[in-house]
């Protein structure tokens, strides 16, 4: 198994962790994911995962006034979306620690 395939299921978990701690907007999500070590996630891979979010109502989306050229389109986390990232931070625990135990026999 791919890197990519693992990550798959945990890149919504860590955006809503990003969106969580401020509103963001697409670009400063990719540089967010980036700082965090996810280099393989451009804005081009974000912004699907962001509509299909925004479609599934975990997050929910302003066009604000850029400094910088057009407006810009930003994310914050919904109920449904805060709901959901408490819930993987409950997965993501349970499977690290089950992970590192298995890791451990070795």
């Amino acid at each position: 198994m791919s890197s990519t395939q693992m990550l798959k299921g945990i890149i919504d978990g860590c955006i809503l962790a990003i969106i969580h701690e401020k509103e963001v907007y697409g670009y400063e999500l990719a540089e967010k994911l980036e700082q965090y070590g996810f280099d393989s996630f451009s804005e081009g891979t974000i912004y699907p995962l962001l509509i299909r979010m925004q479609k599934e109502e975990l997050v929910s989306s302003t066009l604000k006034k850029s400094t910088a050229g057009p407006k810009r389109k930003y994310y914050t986390l919904t109920q449904k979306g805060e709901d959901e990232l408490q819930q993987f931070i409950a997965r993501w625990e349970k499977l690290q620690s089950n992970v590192n135990l298995c890791l451990r026999k070795q």
